[in-house]
């Protein structure tokens, strides 16, 4: 008897949720005979794919992972001590296991739905004090996308706060001891908004000069010297110029913080804090400044307000998504933030709590001296007067520093080496005596000499910290109760779960938010994130030895071309609102290149992404709002009324395909074509791309630029908010403009200079993506996309007769997301922001609310639910449809109801003292799935409006605790 086999680990068969039957009762539902009839059906003609995507065999999990497994180990990981920003760390396995590679915290979503996402908030929080605390600044952000990026910021908010002599100052002057990848991204942000840079050395600048408004200095120098900047802050400040520092949070811990030194603003980011190196990200970047500034304060701040029974309950404050508000007047393009970084820097600090970090940094000062007096005995001068981790050696001869490279490299060991005769080494948190002889033993190999410190048995027991008096810490820091309780592992094991198990995340339910995709995260591509061949390669390291990078960028850029139809990828962007801005600076090149200087207008249309316009602006851009028509889609009469009116200075189009409301406009060639005719070029916004993949593709629609949102489309977890990664495809004459970098070739013949700080951004998570096309195949891809236009199809099909679908296809359908519209159940006072907290008592995390139009749902399913899933998400919706026709019929009151008093957090559903006019029962089991599968909001609804009048952006202070014996004091060493 012959039986058909094949492999039992089909990658596709386990990311797509709905299996055969399923498929075929949905389609029953949706009224179409097939799949292939329900795509004709949604996607227009003319815009379909001609053959199908030319991307190789699907590879099943087990032979992806044995091929990937080869690439990786083309990586030569060498012991790296080149500095600039990155450094080896150790990240504590127990924070690895039930941080890093949990799906409860790396699947949850951005904490918009703050009841429900109470553990990573109070993660940020801690984050958020370690910053303040370290930096000795009164407030900071819940993180950034890197050390640049955040540089870049707050070059950005201190021109906003010019101020007296300096109102009309343009230029901004930078420190030639920035880092220089620092540096590259500034020069991207000045440039078009008509800044000028000046670098030089702050002991010499001339703070009289009237048109500087800002500066920024790095601490400790890129090249390790400390500097004390307290008379050069404190001069500056005499003139209106406001100053940054660009400040390592290691180094704090026994350096004079910044804040005490009288900055205006702190940037860097917390990398050395347990985060791996990961061939440049992703990273937490931070920004610290005065409270005086918080409303200028760019990207996400975390604060701590009180519920409807005044208990205490955090979520996100101030301008947290202020470009959806603010639009081209924003401030700022930040959409996301680093969070599963911040999460992972933020529990190290509370791991090893201030005794444990200052250890840290100990070690590494007193190992740094050590190698000093070493190479001192070998006859090398070394030139930094003070150091905290970084020597820089002085050698007689090219000669010379070509031979010590050559045994360094023997021998596996990096090192920087500066154009002239120098050399630096930078020190960590991995580095141990051994490691100190073997770096000695580099030296005294070339140079046949030895040294003392070679026969050294053990490290010293205490060191004599050299510096000035005035660059020694002499404040505490971290005395928060949060860092001194959880320094076992089993209390920080225990800490990590009760915090994980206040938040819904994938692991627990179908998180349905339109424009955000959150997808399954298979555990096969998440695996080699972790590996040493991927995490353990600093950035800067030869080429040579990130031959499985290399492999890995090739092939991907290679596969995104495929499928988006472009000629070149840019892989550096490390978010999508860094992507649009990417895709926006490289047609300005293009422009400037033809002498086009004056083109400088963007179309954007009204239902726009925020970010659009706010990067547009960043760009140098002016924006001019295109009008939807009622069925949302972009007016083609007025796109061309508005393309012909500034045919002469028109830049680009910035659309979304399938558009921002869900739909395969079919007017999208016309809408192209109009814009190419007046000289424009078109820049897709990759937010829905994947409604696009094996069907269609940006350049079969005409467009000319288009960011790709990895965590989206293909796979990178949203990590609570982050990472993301927003890399950019462009049409032939658009590839020398790639984004470069100032440190590692890459990009263009006439690449822009840098968009993030690391060569190819986000590189270590590349590999998530890198798998999901792997082993879905161009096949899979293709199935990926019809499953998740049948899924969301059949959502519209279920609930249309529930709740309104606000905007279809010509043919009733929508793509792969939907928006349902609640604005008219106002009349009876039920607001849509109810029936999101409502669906936490159904387990349930809300659709994305009020956008793209206020008053609605935006649901997508993505491929990955299965049919029961989504049947329990419509079950929920339909029961809450029900609920608000009990208002609408009097049957329950306006004011006082199920839905205006969600959620139901566990103290109230337990509580002895129960006044609602509806039962326990229907309060919090509402329907059978939460009675098997509950999760409880663990406050109940958070009063917003009371956190931002009341902000407080920390740990409580310690005063504030019935016990406060239970915090330590003591940050000096016993």
């Amino acid at each position: 008897m012959l039986i058909k086999t094949k492999p039992a680990d089909i990658f596709k068969e386990r990311h797509n949720g709905p299996v055969k039957q399923s498929i075929q009762d949905m389609l029953q539902t949706i009224e179409v005979n097939s799949l292939d009839q329900l795509i004709d059906e949604t996607v227009p003609a003319a815009i379909r794919l001609k053959k199908p995507l030319n991307i190789p065999s699907a590879l099943t999990e087990r032979d992806f992972l044995k091929k990937f497994g080869t690439i990786a180990k083309r990586n030569k990981v060498f012991r790296s001590y080149i500095g600039l920003g990155y450094h080896d760390t150790v990240l504590p396995p127990v924070i690895q296991r039930n941080i890093f590679e949990n799906p409860g915290w790396y699947t949850a979503y951005t904490p918009y739905q703050a009841e429900i996402a109470q553990g990573r908030l109070e993660a940020l929080i801690n984050y958020q004090t370690m910053v303040m605390d370290l930096t000795a600044m009164e407030i900071a952000n819940a993180s950034l996308l890197d050390e640049a990026t955040a540089a870049a910021e707050a070059m950005n908010m201190f021109y906003g706060l010019r101020k007296g002599t300096r109102k009309n100052a343009t230029r901004f002057f930078v420190s030639d001891q920035v880092l220089p990848q620092t540096l590259d991204v500034l020069k991207t942000r000045a440039t078009p908004l008509g800044w000028e840079l000046v670098i030089g050395d702050h002991r010499t600048l001339d703070l009289n000069d009237n048109t500087l408004f800002g500066a920024l200095v790095q601490y400790p120098a890129a090249d390790g010297e400390l500097f004390d900047y307290s008379e050069f802050i404190s001069n500056a400040h005499q003139q209106d110029i406001l100053v940054a520092v660009a400040a390592d949070l290691l180094s704090l811990t026994l350096l004079t913080p910044p804040g005490e030194m009288g900055a205006d603003a702190v940037v860097g980011n917390s990398q050395r804090f347990g985060v791996p190196m990961g061939y440049g990200g992703p990273h937490a970047g931070f920004l610290a400044t005065r409270d005086a500034y918080k409303r200028s304060l760019p990207g996400r701040i975390i604060g701590q307000s009180v519920d409807v029974h005044g208990n205490k309950a955090y979520r996100m404050a101030l301008q947290t998504r202020e470009q959806h508000i603010r639009r081209e007047k924003a401030t700022s393009n930040i959409c996301t933030a680093q969070v599963l970084l911040a999460v992972i820097a933020g529990m190290y600090a509370v791991y090893h709590g201030p005794r444990r970090l200052k250890y840290i940094a100990l070690n590494i000062h007193l190992l740094t001296q050590l190698l000093e007096q070493g190479l001192t005995e070998l006859g090398l001068e070394q030139v930094n007067e003070n150091y905290f981790d970084t020597l820089k050696i002085k050698v007689e001869s090219a000669e010379l520093k070509t031979a010590i490279r050559r045994e360094a490299e023997a021998a596996e060991i990096n090192f920087r080496y500066f154009a002239d005769n120098f050399i630096g080494i930078s020190l960590n948190e991995n580095t141990d005596l051994n490691d100190l002889k073997d770096i000695l033993a580099v030296f005294t190999k070339v140079m046949n000499q030895q040294t003392s410190v070679n026969n050294l048995t053990e490290l010293p027991h205490e060191t004599d910290i050299t510096w000035p008096e005035n660059l020694v810490r002499t404040s505490p820091f971290l005395q928060h109760d949060i860092f001194n309780q959880h320094h076992s592992e089993l209390e920080i094991l225990r800490y990590m779960k009760y915090l994980e198990n206040k938040d819904i995340s994938l692991v627990h339910s179908m998180i349905p938010l339109g424009s955000c995709t959150m997808k399954l995260n298979s555990t096969a591509e998440m695996l080699p994130v972790t590996w040493p061949e991927i995490g353990g390669l600093h950035p800067f390291v030869p080429a040579e030895q990130a031959e499985g990078y290399k492999q890995i960028f090739t092939d991907l850029e290679s596969w995104l071309c495929e499928i988006t139809g472009f000629a070149g990828i840019s892989l550096q962007p490390n978010s999508g609102a860094q992507g649009e801005y990417a895709g926006l600076m490289v047609i300005r090149a293009y422009h400037e290149a033809q002498g086009h200087h004056h083109r400088n207008v963007s179309l954007i249309p009204s239902s726009a992404h925020g970010t659009n316009p706010a990067s547009a602006v960043m760009a140098g851009m002016k924006v001019v709002i295109v009008k939807c028509d009622d069925r949302g889609n972009i007016d083609v009469a007025d796109l061309r009324v508005k393309a012909e009116q500034h045919r002469d200075d028109l830049s680009c189009l910035m659309v979304t395909y399938p558009s921002t409301h869900g739909v395969y406009e079919e007017s999208i060639i016309e809408i192209c074509n109009i814009i190419h005719e007046n000289g424009g070029r078109v820049y897709m916004d990759g937010a829905n791309m994947n409604a696009q993949v094996g069907l269609t593709s940006p350049a079969t629609i005409g467009a000319d630029v288009c960011h790709l949102n990895l965590h989206k489309t293909f796979c990178i977890p949203h990590g609570g908010g982050g990472p993301g990664v927003g890399p950019i495809g462009v049409v032939a004459d658009l590839v020398p403009y790639l984004p470069g970098h100032a440190v590692v070739k890459t990009g263009g013949e006439q690449a822009i200079s840098a968009i993030s700080a690391a060569p190819w951004g986000s590189a270590s998570i590349l590999p998530i993506s890198y798998a999901y096309i792997a082993m879905m195949g161009g096949e899979g891809l293709t199935e990926a996309t019809k499953m998740a236009i049948l899924n969301a199809n059949y959502i519209k099909a279920r609930l249309q007769e529930h709740y309104p679908v606000l905007y279809t296809g010509t043919n009733g359908r929508c793509a792969h997301e939907m928006i349902l519209d609640c604005r008219s159940f106002k009349k009876v006072g039920i607001e849509v922001e109810d029936i999101a907290k409502r669906l936490m008592d159904y387990c349930f995390h809300a659709p994305t609310v009020s956008f793209p139009v206020a008053g609605t749902l935006m649901v997508e399913p993505t491929e990955s639910e299965s049919k029961e899933e989504i049947d329990r998400f419509c079950d929920a919706m339909i029961s809450i449809r029900a609920e608000i026709r009990e208002v609408e019929e009097g049957t329950a009151d306006q004011k006082n109801n199920v839905l205006k008093n969600a959620p139901h957090s566990m103290a109230i559903g337990l509580s002895d003292n129960w006044t609602y006019p509806y039962s326990r029962e229907k309060a919090v089991f509402p329907y059978a799935f939460a009675r098997t599968h509950k999760v409880w909001p663990t406050v109940s609804r958070i009063d917003s409006a009371y956190g931002d009048r009341n902000l407080i952006c920390s740990c409580t202070p310690l005063e504030a605790y019935a016990q406060p014996e239970v915090a330590q004091t003591a940050t000096g060493i016993d």
